[in-house]
């Protein structure tokens, strides 16, 4: 468990808060919108409403006491800037910051942000290799050249075992995982693991690699 200061409580701040509730983490949730913080009460440790960017509020949070702070600020990019800011310079440990462009992403790195994630970007990319193949379920991607694909077993891989396609060997693809009736059986992949007929797969490697390898 961890404790977490969320800060900013738009609708990606709220989905944050949301699965943050689910995996049970202490989370501290902050806006300046009185409605935003009362519609996530629920489902946060407590929460504040107050304006970021000033000072002596962050500073009464206790920011060095988190083991993340989160700026989830998405309307207004000067709050953001400022606030990832001022939690570095009042101690904070980790500060992972919201940005929509590449510019906003090297600014706030340049002043406090440990970290930076692109929602939009990360969800626009997902999408299109998702979408754009009959054959892949999920993606999830690994820096910039590597990924986990869920795909679909080809039709002349039924039947067979991992060490008879020889995967790794020939197409540098690791076979992580077998899904089954919604299942995931990660702990029976061996040489002589079988692949059954309507079931996909948790695929590794590069996208090049599971283009030719998948045919996607």
């Amino acid at each position: 468990m961890k404790a977490i200061l969320l800060i900013g409580l738009g609708r990606f701040g709220r989905h944050i808060a949301l699965k943050l509730n689910e995996l049970n983490h202490q989370v501290m949730a902050v806006d300046k919108d009185e409605a935003r913080v009362n519609e996530v009460l629920p489902y946060v440790t407590n929460a504040q409403i107050g304006d970021s960017t000033n000072e002596d509020f962050l500073a009464s949070l206790g920011v060095r006491n988190f083991d993340v702070c989160i700026v989830a600020i998405g309307d207004n990019f000067q709050s953001s800037l400022e606030t990832a800011s001022l939690l570095k310079e009042l101690g904070a440990r980790l500060v992972v910051a919201r940005a929509a462009r590449d510019v906003q992403a090297k600014f706030l790195l340049r002043n406090g942000a440990d970290e930076v994630v692109y929602p939009e970007k990360q969800v626009a990319i997902w999408t299109a290799i998702r979408y754009s193949s009959d054959n892949i379920s999920d993606y999830i991607a690994l820096g910039d050249d590597h990924a986990i694909f869920e795909v679909s077993v080809p039709e002349g891989w039924v039947g067979k075992t991992i060490g008879q396609l020889d995967v790794r060997k020939r197409h540098h693809i690791n076979i992580l995982a077998i899904k089954q009736d919604g299942k995931f059986f990660m702990t029976v992949i061996t040489p002589d693991t079988c692949l059954p007929e309507h079931c996909t797969l948790l695929a590794l490697g590069t996208y090049r690699d599971a283009q030719k390898c998948f045919h996607i």
